[in-house]
Order: structure tokens, then C-alpha cells, then sequence
């Protein structure tokens, strides 16, 4: 009979974590994330459209980590590599207009321990070497991090990266493992992109969202709504809200 890994137990609690590597170019970045990935008991490691994986030079880099690089999981877009998620952390070394606020993986420590021990999962989502991550990819995520770095030399290659954001939670969740996580049942990426889908077409249907001018209210709104950190239950509330808005049957005929 196998053992049980104990309810938030610190394994069981990484396990909820998913490191999401974005059109990986170098297939060492890749083998030496697996490396800082294991070195702090984190081991799902997702893959948007990696240049060459598997890889030979991946596996060597990885210094017998392989069983993360075995596992890995290989998607074509990020919604894919973000699904089931309930907290998605876009890493980014630059501020962006209509992105969320810039925060710390330090100060972030504590709502990721909270949130994977309510039992819910989260992606740690990086972008390509040279570039980072798109506008487009960041308004798929719900919070924003930036590692602080000396000014005059923020050079911090993926795997570091990776290193420092997995280190600073596996310190946090060493620290304090006895706390109790709030209950709540969040809303998964699934549910609020369904959600920012009939917003949009409702919004447009009303007259609200006009199609021919720019596109600056959509963002505005994801950010707004993601905020929020909605529940399950208060994202169906806003659909029925929304499907009650374009109903024809929603108000009264008035007497004849």
C-alpha cells in the first residue's frame, strides 16, 4: 500500500504549482529550469511551443532532473498551459500600461501558499529570453511579478528567474505550513475567460463596446474584474446578470 503525501503537506502543496515556459528558444533554459524547478520540490513544468524539446542539451543541463523534463507538459497556446488555474503570475521585467500592479515574488509568497493550500492550483508563467512575455500573454494572467535587481545590472537569465520565484515561496511555505487557508471556491481560468468572452459580446450587443474604436476598454476591464479575485459562484452571478441584460423578456410590458 503506497503513503498517502498529507492534506498541505509542503510536497503536496508544491504539487499545485506549474512553472509555464513561453516559446523557449535555448533548449538549456529549459533543462536548467528543470534544475532550480526540483531543487525546490517544484516539478510541472508546462511548455508553449518550445523551439527544441526534447533535447539532448536540455537533459544534460538538467543534472538529474530529468523526471520534471519526462513529465514536462507540451501545449500550443497559453490558455492551454493556464487551464484549471485559479492564479497565474506573469513575471515581467518591465511596467506595462493596463497591466496589474507590480509586485514582489516575496510579497506574493503569501496568497500563493494560501491559495494552493485551499486547493487550488497556480501557474508561475515566464516569457522568451530575449523579449519576455506579450501584452497579450500578461493579460491572460491575473497578478504581475518582478524580481528586484541592481538597477545598473538586472541581468537575470530564465533559470534564475525561476530559481529566485520557486525559492521565495519554498521559504515562505517552510516557514509557516500551519496556518489555515480561507476557504473559498475562485473562479479557474476556464470560468472568467468564458466569463471576459459574453462580457465582451454583451457589451457590444448593448451598444456599450463600439467595435471601430480602440481597443482600450476590454483590458481595463479584465483588469478590473481580475482584481477582484471572483468567486465561482460570483462569475455566474455576473452571467446571469449579463444574460439578463440582452433578454427581451427582462422588463414589464407596460399596461395598454
Amino acid at each position: 500500500m503506497t503513503q498517502e503525501t498529507p492534506r498541505n503537506s509542503p510536497a503536496e502543496c508544491l504539487s499545485r504549482i506549474r512553472v509555464v515556459l513561453s516559446h523557449t528558444s535555448h533548449p538549456g533554459n529549459i533543462g536548467s529550469t528543470a534544475r532550480a524547478m526540483k531543487t525546490m520540490g517544484i516539478n510541472k513544468l508546462y511548455l508553449i511551443n518550445p523551439k527544441e524539446f526534447p533535447s539532448d542539451t536540455a537533459t544534460a543541463l538538467a543534472s538529474n532532473a530529468d523526471d520534471v523534463l519526462n513529465t514536462a507538459t507540451v501545449v500550443g497556446s497559453m490558455e492551454e498551459a493556464l487551464a484549471g488555474t485559479t492564479l497565474q503570475i506573469a513575471l515581467t521585467a518591465r511596467r506595462r500600461e493596463l497591466a496589474h500592479p507590480l509586485q514582489t515574488p516575496r510579497q506574493l509568497a503569501p496568497e500563493i501558499i494560501q491559495t494552493i493550500q485551499a486547493g487550488h492550483d497556480i501557474a508561475l508563467v515566464f516569457g522568451t529570453e530575449m523579449s519576455g512575455l506579450t501584452i497579450d500573454e500578461v493579460l491572460l494572467c491575473n497578478r504581475m511579478a518582478t524580481i528586484p535587481t541592481n538597477p545598473d545590472y538586472s541581468s537575470l537569465n530564465l533559470a534564475q528567474a525561476v530559481q529566485v520565484f520557486a525559492y521565495e515561496i519554498f521559504a515562505t511555505l517552510a516557514d509557516d505550513v500551519s496556518y489555515l487557508a480561507e476557504s473559498r471556491d475562485s473562479a479557474t481560468h476556464d470560468a472568467m475567460e468564458h466569463f471576459f468572452t459574453h462580457l465582451e459580446e454583451t457589451l457590444s450587443t448593448i451598444g456599450f463596446l463600439k467595435p471601430d474604436a480602440p481597443k482600450r476598454l476590454m483590458p481595463r476591464m479584465r483588469r478590473m474584474f481580475t482584481r477582484a479575485n471572483l468567486e465561482r459562484e460570483e462569475v455566474d452571478i455576473l452571467r446571469g446578470w449579463l444574460r439578463a441584460t440582452t433578454s427581451t423578456e427582462r422588463w414589464p410590458k407596460p399596461p395598454q
